[in-house]
């Protein structure tokens, strides 16, 4: 539902009726920028307790709660004197304890409220780019190359995938292309491995979105090595998934399959390569309900059966090496 004006408020009244009057409406709307005002006023003050090394937990704790009602945090957090500098420095504190393995459920937690923060920062249009420029998504990489799968080493990777998920969910080139410099899919295709179902949810809708754009299927598909690496993670994720079903991750999955056959090279490697699960109805009970997949799914497997001896002229040495 879209935001009301203070005078068509539907909250009910004892009257039964909304103010009609011209002061009403005044009176109403001064109120409404009051609570805006002190919220805004929370906030700043929040984002200052930030710089301050006491403070700073607490208010870790109060905006990552707060960020959804705190209006345009995002630029108040990045443009704020020491803000995005005290935010990394915590980041950069616990990799100590990455390796040997030492990261408290207290740490983590810390952490991953300084994380949330910014995804908040690079959810927004107004900072998301900048956010970039910064190359501040580098910072998270040594989250997402941990295999520990405890608690905190699962809550931080899950949350830095958010941060990244959250940067790809606007398409936008600019961020692929950033993206695709750096190791961010050898690091997603270890979480499709070996995380958590929402760990791995997250990494493939991050694998997705790059698909989706015509530089990240081109990348992907541009030698047979980063094709297998991609095809070989969905494809035993797929296994996995016969024996414990999770429809939204096979979602992605089938999404990334689909996209890869839009490539006429993957298209011919994937009538070798696509798993049998995804032919035979193994997962007809999973998509019952699911529209949207199961017409992605025919698609699929149409794409890969349709126009074979065209798709393995285009495939060439890919379609044999992933026979192979």
């Amino acid at each position: 539902m879209a935001n009301l004006p203070p005078t068509l408020s539907i909250s009910p009244s004892f009257g039964g009726s909304t103010p009609s009057s011209p002061a009403a409406a005044v009176s109403g709307g001064a109120a409404t920028q009051a609570t805006k005002d002190r919220k805004m006023a929370s906030a700043e003050q929040l984002v200052l307790d930030l710089c301050d090394p006491e403070l700073r937990e607490n208010a870790l704790l109060d905006l990552s709660k707060k960020r959804e009602i705190f209006q345009d945090l995002a630029p108040l957090l990045w443009n704020s004197y020491g803000t995005i500098a005290a935010l990394l420095q915590e980041i950069v504190s616990i990799y100590p304890a990455l390796s040997p393995p030492t990261l408290s459920p207290a740490a983590s937690n810390r952490v991953c409220n300084a994380l949330a923060l910014l995804q908040c920062v690079a959810s927004h249009p107004d900072t998301r780019i900048l956010f970039l420029n910064a190359h501040i998504p580098l910072y998270l990489y040594p989250f997402l190359n941990t295999t520990n799968k405890t608690r905190p080493f699962e809550y931080l990777r899950l949350t830095s995938l958010g941060v990244i998920g959250a940067l790809v969910k606007v398409d936008d080139t600019e961020v692929i292309g950033f993206l695709l410099q750096t190791e961010i899919i050898p690091l997603c295709l270890r979480t499709m491995e070996m995380g958590s179902e929402l760990s791995k949810t997250v990494a493939t809708f991050i694998v997705q979105k790059i698909l989706l754009d015509d530089i990240g299927l081109q990348y992907i598909c541009a030698t047979a090595e980063r094709f297998f690496a991609v095809g070989s993670v969905l494809a035993n994720m797929v296994v996995s998934l016969a024996e414990q079903p999770s429809t939204r991750l096979l979602k992605h999955i089938i999404r990334c399959y689909l996209r890869l056959s839009d490539n006429p090279r993957a298209c011919g490697a994937l009538r070798t390569c696509l798993p049998e699960m995804l032919r035979d109805g193994t997962f007809n009970n999973c998509l019952r309900d699911d529209t949207a997949t199961r017409r992605w799914l025919q698609q699929l497997l149409h794409n890969v059966s349709g126009g074979t001896l065209v798709a393995s002229l285009q495939a060439g040495g890919l379609d044999h090496m992933m026979a192979s």
